[in-house]
């Protein structure tokens, strides 16, 4: 997205409002292990309201997820099968 800084005296110059990453590790459940991702912090808010990252991938489309988490995904499904 982009947009003006607007200074006192009325000025305005381009800017873009770019998106808050985090570099975070985030722990799976069901696989035991901890993932390094790099996402924004409002997704942050959204795994914690979910209950963590296996709750977050399950309830989350294929189509909104990137390559990594859609592998991680995959094997949180199989591990809950498995399991069943």
């Amino acid at each position: 997205m982009s947009g003006h800084n607007v200074s006192h005296s009325n000025i305005k110059t381009k800017r873009r409002f770019d998106v808050n990453l985090c570099n975070v590790s985030l722990a799976s459940d069901a696989l035991g292990q901890t993932f390094k991702m790099r996402i924004a912090a409002k997704t942050l808010r959204t795994v914690d309201f979910k209950g963590g990252l296996d709750g977050f991938l399950m309830g989350t489309k294929n189509a909104k997820l990137t390559d990594k988490a859609k592998k991680i995904k995959k094997a949180v499904v199989k591990k809950k099968a498995e399991a069943a």
